[in-house]
C-alpha cells in the first residue's frame, strides 16, 4: 500500500490502548530491519527521518526506500519527519513525499510557537499530511540536536492543552522527563503531565527517547495516553555492538554484507521487541 499519514493509525493507538513505534532510519539496512520485524508483527510503523538522515541518505532516497517498503509489504506505513527545524523543511519534505511531519517549535516562546505550528498543520492538512507538535524542550543528543540535562523543561500541562486546542495538532510531543540517547540512570517520568493532557486533548502523546526507558514505564505511559514512542538509539546501540565484535574477531573481513547483514538482524529483533511491548503488534 502506499505510504500513510499517522492518522492512518494513530487514532486506533488512542482508542485502544496501544502505541505505535517511531524508529528512526539511518541507511537502507534500517528501513529493511524495520520492515521485516513490522511484517513479522503485523505492525504499523513509522519510519523516522531527522535532518541529519536526510542529509546523509538524500531527500529523495529516502522517500523512494519507505515508499518500498510501503507498497512490498503491504502494511501501513507513514514516513515523518523527525524534529522540522523550520516551516521551509517541512515543505520540503511535504512536496517530496512524506506522509507526516513534525514541527519543533519548542525552541521558541509560546505563543510564536502555536502561530508557527498552525501554519504548518494549515498546509500539511491540506495535502493530508499529518503533524506532530512539540511542547517544552527534550534533553539529550540526537543528530543536530543537542541539549544539556540543566536546559530541559517540562511541559507546563495547561500550555499544552490549549497549544493542541489552537493548532490542532495529530500528535502531540511534551516533554516529561525523557531524554534522546541512552540513560545513565532511570528516567523520571512525570506520568501526571501525561494523563492530564492526554484526558484532554484528542490526539495522543508522543514519547521522545524512548530508548532504555524500562518496559514498565512505558506500559505505564501508554496505558495513561501515549500512543507514538520514538526509538533510534538502542537500534544503533545494537547494530555498532554487533559490527565490533565481528571485526574484532575477523580482522580480515572486508565484504560490508558480512557485518552489515547480521548487524540488520540485530536491529530487526529490538524492533521486535518494541512492538510488542507497545502493544502495536497484530494492529496492521
Amino acid at each position: 500500500m502506499p505510504l500513510v499519514s499517522m492518522n492512518h493509525f494513530l487514532p486506533q493507538a488512542k482508542k485502544e490502548g496501544f502505541a505505535v513505534g517511531q524508529f528512526n532510519v539511518n541507511n537502507l539496512e534500517y528501513f529493511q530491519a524495520i520492515t521485516e520485524a513490522a511484517k513479522e508483527e503485523r505492525s504499523p510503523l513509522i519510519f523516522g527521518a531527522s535532518e541529519g538522515a536526510i542529509r546523509y541518505v538524500g531527500l529523495n532516497n529516502i522517500v523512494a526506500l519507505a515508499k518500498v517498503a510501503a507498497e512490498e509489504s503491504g502494511l501501513p506505513i507513514a514516513l515523518h519527519l523527525d524534529h522540522g527545524s523550520s516551516f521551509e523543511m517541512v515543505m520540503k519534505c511535504i512536496r517530496a513525499g512524506f506522509s507526516s511531519v513534525m514541527f519543533d517549535g519548542s525552541h521558541y516562546p509560546f505563543e510564536e510557537n502555536i502561530r508557527l505550528t498552525k501554519k504548518v498543520v494549515e498546509a500539511a492538512h491540506a495535502v493530508g499530511v499529518s503533524v506532530e507538535g512539540e511542547l517544552g524542550t527534550i534533553g539529550g543528543v540526537e543528530d543536530d540536536l543537542d541539549v544539556a540535562e540543566e536546559d530541559a523543561t517540562l511541559a507546563n500541562p495547561e500550555q499544552a492543552i490549549r497549544f493542541w486546542e489552537e493548532t490542532r495538532v495529530d500528535a502531540m510531543a511534551i516533554a516529561v522527563g525523557t531524554a534522546h540517547g541512552m540513560y545513565k540512570g532511570e528516567p523520571k517520568i512525570r506520568y501526571d503531565i501525561i494523563e492530564k493532557v492526554a484526558k484532554n486533548i484528542d490526539a495522543p502523546i508522543v514519547l521522545h527517547g524512548g530508548s532504555g526507558v524500562p518496559d514498565e514505564s512505558i506500559k505505564k505511559a501508554v496505558s495513561l495516553g501515549v500512543g507514538k514512542i520514538n526509538v533510534n538509539t538502542e537500534n544503533q546501540v545494537a547494530q555498532v555492538q554487533v559490527i565490533r565484535e565481528l571485526l574484532d574477531k575477523n580482522p580480515d573481513m572486508i565484504d560490508p554484507r558480512k557485518y552489515l547483514g547480521p548487524s540488520r538482524e540485530a536491529i530487526k529483533e529490538v524492533v521486535k521487541g518494541k512492538m510488542r511491548l507497545f502493544g502495536s503488534s497484530g494492529k496492521a
